[in-house]
């Protein structure tokens, strides 16, 4: 299935190298519509002035984490968006909670642009 690659795509993440190398590898995958946010708060507040296909987000990240964001997406209106946690601990109990809470995908650091496409298209087929 081919990506829609001008579905908006929201990446949050505390760490500025790291949403630099995630929008890269979008932009490497043709998406054209990346916006960014330093953290949860910032997310949402993004999250209200625009409908986003797609949100990959850090996992570990202050005053707001990836699961707590992913808790209040799913509590909001834009519940049906994909999204897709970032971390760099493969813990059990962090993909079990992750996938309680609703997360559409799961990707363990250090990854690259091919393993990032597999996980967008596993998301958005789900």
């Amino acid at each position: 299935m081919p990506l829609d690659t001008k579905m908006p795509i929201l990446v949050v993440d505390d760490y500025q190298t790291m949403v630099k190398i995630v929008r890269g590898m979008l932009e490497q995958l043709g998406f054209e519509d990346v916006d960014s946010a330093s953290d949860g708060h910032e997310a949402l507040a993004r999250m209200r002035e625009k409908k986003y296909g797609l949100v990959i987000s850090d996992w570990n990240m202050e005053p707001m984490n990836g699961l707590d964001l992913l808790r209040q997406v799913r509590a909001g209106s834009q519940n049906d968006v994909r999204f897709i946690m970032l971390t760099a601990e493969s813990k059990t109990d962090h993909v079990i909670a992750a996938r309680r809470a609703g997360v559409d995908n799961y990707i363990v650091k250090p990854f690259n642009a091919k393993t990032l496409h597999s996980k967008i298209q596993a998301a958005l087929a789900a």
